[in-house]
């Protein structure tokens, strides 16, 4: 695809060179020990992945050497083995899960997600379907991370869980969805992402964007509006798909290591 734009002045194409050379930069096994996604990597089977995952992300706000240890106290409390966990755990073992405190997701939120993950688990092979089953008749990451959101809280749960789990059809721009849907996505020769969920293409894939991507995108010219929401999520993305139509969210490594490690 030709690039026939210019940011503030800079032609497309140098801006995709420099964003190309930023994301070899951080894309490497190194980047894996102070991130998040070092803790499904603890893990092999597809589900612990998932499941791992899915609940770091739900965390992954603030500094992340605590959002590194809260992850891997919920495992702690899960037995290290979170898909039989979230499978037989009884009443007993979920109410040890009381005790957990990060920030605003506190233990009884803890308990909801272990349900609502139950509840997917127990229908379907796993999240990818439920998504999949959004998508049906031509529908978006976006409607997919919906149903997966309905299919969740169908349980009985307290209202106050729901905001651990962004409602992108209402606006939110959904970070830390994006970013835990880029971990099972994305083919990744580095070994960074883990592309295990192989019927969602990269391609459909939305930038996970928060203050150090925003304010990245936005000094490069990448990104005119100024709330971080949904359609900012889809301004950014479209235009990282011109970079690269077949992976455009590669890039969230170059926005997000230009934004916390270089201060852009």
């Amino acid at each position: 695809m030709s690039l026939r734009r210019s940011y503030k002045g800079i032609p497309a194409g140098e801006i995709k060179l420099f964003l190309e050379e930023k994301y070899l930069q951080y894309n490497t096994p190194s980047f894996i020990e102070c991130d998040p996604v070092s803790i499904p990597h603890r893990f092999t089977d597809r589900r612990d992945r998932e499941i791992s995952g899915f609940l770091t992300a739900a965390i992954a706000w603030g500094r992340r050497d605590l959002i590194l240890r809260s992850s891997r106290l919920m495992l702690d409390l899960m037995d290290n083995a979170p898909y039989e966990f979230t499978m037989s755990a009884g009443e007993n073992e979920l109410s040890l899960l009381s005790r957990f405190v990060h920030r605003t997701y506190n233990g009884s939120d803890f308990i909801c997600f272990i349900r609502g993950l139950r509840k997917v688990y127990s229908n379907y092979s796993g999240m990818e379907d439920v998504m999949l089953q959004g998508m049906e008749n031509g529908g978006s990451i976006r409607e997919g991370l919906s149903h997966l959101r309905s299919v969740f809280f169908s349980v009985p749960h307290e209202t106050r869980s729901e905001k651990h789990f962004a409602d992108v059809m209402g606006g939110a721009a959904g970070k830390r969805l994006n970013m835990f849907l880029r971990w099972m996505v994305r083919k990744d020769d580095n070994g960074v992402d883990f592309g295990i969920w192989e019927k969602i293409d990269p391609s459909m894939l939305y930038i996970p964007l928060d203050l150090h991507s925003g304010n990245t995108a936005r000094h490069l010219g990448l990104l005119d509006r100024k709330m971080n929401d949904w359609k900012s999520v889809e301004e950014l993305t479209e235009v990282l798909r011109e970079f690269d139509p077949e992976d455009p969210v590669k890039y969230d490594f170059a926005l997000f290591g230009l934004g916390v490690n270089e201060k852009f």
